[in-house]
């Protein structure tokens, strides 16, 4: 009997519940924990993204890798958070997150194993994220994009997937408290949506999200 958490349990439960296709909509969203502090207006028609979710084979067990964004970026400076963007025209999520994964990190398509997608994430910038749930095959080359990636690291699945291991945080926004999931690990600070996701492939894993179909 595998144990919880382990590589082999892992690839398992996501060969039958990580989603065959990427959803049309979204399950998730960054006002899920703030229903009297929403910022994302009704109605909205969202622009489309994609990231990666890469897994790595360390002994029995899976690693995340993680970006860190550079800190003079416009948008998100500093923040960690999974490989990808903005769809392209006529591009699929697939290829999106695999375009996206290469130029930030330098790992090519043939190095990448895609095994599902979690639930569509909406964020409050009005971008509607479909993460693709990937294993990384040993032999790339990491080559972080010099304006967008400040480091590339890896985390344990098995802590990324320990409820102990997830905080709810807030902050103040127009006087109003929102509320998100964050993930202390070390020095590094893994919060909004990229925390949302992590949440989203434990429930998908290992909680009560609905089989793939």
């Amino acid at each position: 009997m595998t144990s919880p958490f382990c590589k082999a349990d892992v690839l398992e439960r996501a060969s039958t519940r990580l989603l065959r296709a990427p959803p049309p909509s979204w399950d998730a969203s960054d006002d899920d924990m703030n229903a009297k502090a929403r910022m994302i207006p009704e109605g909205i028609k969202p622009k489309h993204a994609a990231v990666l979710v890469p897994l790595i084979c360390r002994g029995d067990d899976l690693h995340v890798l993680l970006t860190q964004r550079t800190a003079h970026l416009s948008q998100h400076a500093g923040q960690i958070a999974f490989p990808g963007g903005r769809l392209d025209e006529g591009e699929t999520p697939l290829q999106a997150a695999l375009r996206e994964t290469f130029e930030e990190t330098g790992i090519a398509g043939r190095f990448i194993t895609p095994l599902g997608y979690l639930d569509g994430y909406l964020t409050v910038t009005g971008y509607l994220v479909n993460p693709v749930v990937a294993l990384l095959q040993d032999g790339y080359t990491l080559a972080p994009h010099d304006h967008e990636v400040a480091d590339i690291f890896e985390v344990p699945l098995r802590f990324l997937l320990t409820a102990a291991n997830r905080e709810t945080h807030s902050r103040e926004w127009q006087g109003l408290t929102r509320r998100y999931y964050a993930y202390p690990f070390g020095e590094r600070y893994i919060w909004g949506a990229t925390a949302g996701m992590i949440k989203n492939l434990g429930d998908r894993l290992y909680g009560d999200a609905p089989a793939n179909t």
